[in-house]
């Protein structure tokens, strides 16, 4: 277990804010988490999990343990007539594991290319992109109670996936007599160590957003292969968001909201331009980036802050260095935008980042 003190988290989180970490643990191995759990002073402290950073907004320096998950590995856990069962760590690379499996010959992850992060946060976040997401593709996870030092295994249905909703996001309840949590909440308590991933077979693309229809067409095919989606995914999502290595950001900044058709229809007959989605489920997701272009916010700042002028559902960092953005700028940013879209459109957005 490699503990440090005294830690600049900048270079830890995508949007480039400047904050510290009293104490930062580099967990490499399971038996590192076992270990902070028995140290008599480390183990008696609150901790943070820190992934790769992209899905955080420190709002000053950090005083819980952070630990840094640093777990490495990949490997094929099973080949059946019907899937490929991969397992991957959870300090792996979100993105270099979805190429790796294209490597590998196992499509099925192709839409989700890009996004940043670790396999360990997707589950927590259940990521998703161009009409995939994580619950689509999940099999099983490995993760360890951070209270009772047991080791326990979640499927799909336990980990209550939502819309970049999961168990993982809400506090726990009464623990039953085996010690682990009963019904929702895992926050706070349980830290992810490995996922495994199911891949279908037969492979079928997944074309039902606009741009990649698109592309099929500009491409004269209906049938692309994985690795053109792969190649076309990574080409329009870096058209749209910046990259945090130039301009620090964490990406979508809001969760497109949903309404009833009820609601819709009364947003629509007030702002008939207004881009929305039906759902599987009967609700109505409503495009967060196009309400928030519409109250005019669309390229203005707070201090360092500011809302990305390519793409409205962005925040990002103007500043460098020492001069880069606070937690607070992007809050009172984030703030003024939420309250400038409630007072228009009568919908309260959301943020998807963990304020801290």
């Amino acid at each position: 277990m490699l503990v440090e003190k005294n830690v600049s988290l900048q270079p830890c989180n995508t949007f480039g804010i400047l904050a510290r970490a009293q104490t930062l643990v580099r967990v490499r191995s399971v038996d590192d988490l076992h270990a902070l759990r028995a140290d008599p002073v480390l183990g008696r402290q609150p901790w943070l999990v820190l992934g790769g950073g992209s899905n955080i907004v420190f709002t000053g320096d950090v005083e819980p343990v952070v630990l840094k998950m640093e777990l490495r590995g990949r490997r094929l856990v099973q080949e059946t007539e019907r899937a490929w069962i991969i397992e991957a760590a959870a300090g792996e690379s979100w993105h270099d594991t979805v190429a790796w499996t294209l490597a590998q010959g196992w499509p099925g992850l192709e839409n989700m290319a890009l996004i940043p992060g670790t396999v360990g946060a997707a589950p927590v976040q259940n990521i998703g992109a161009y009409g995939i997401e994580l619950q689509d593709r999940f099999e099983s996870l490995d993760a360890i109670d951070m209270a009772t030092g047991q080791a326990f295994t979640l499927d799909a249905a336990q980990c209550a996936f939502g819309y970049r909703d999961s168990v993982f996001k809400h506090l726990p309840a009464a623990s039953t007599a085996e010690g682990l949590p009963r019904g929702m909440g895992l926050a706070g308590r349980a830290i992810i160590t490995q996922v495994r991933l199911r891949l279908p077979k037969p492979w079928k693309p997944a074309l039902g957003y606009l741009e990649l229809e698109r592309r099929c067409a500009q491409e004269g095919t209906t049938q692309p292969s994985a690795q053109q989606i792969f190649d076309w995914v990574c080409e329009i999502r870096r058209a749209k968001l910046p990259d945090p290595a130039v301009i620090g950001n964490a990406g979508s900044f809001f969760k497109n909201p949903t309404v009833t058709p009820e609601q819709c229809a009364d947003i629509i007959a007030r702002e008939p331009k207004i881009v929305h989605y039906p759902m599987p489920d009967g609700t109505i997701k409503l495009a967060a980036g196009w309400m928030i272009d519409a109250c005019g916010w669309k390229g203005k700042t707070v201090g360092q802050a500011a809302v990305y002028d390519k793409q409205a559902l962005v925040l990002v960092n103007r500043g460098r260095g020492e001069n880069s953005v606070t937690g607070g700028e992007v809050m009172t940013l984030a703030k003024a935008i939420q309250t400038s879209v409630y007072e228009r459109f009568g919908i309260r957005l959301e943020p998807e980042p963990l304020v801290v």
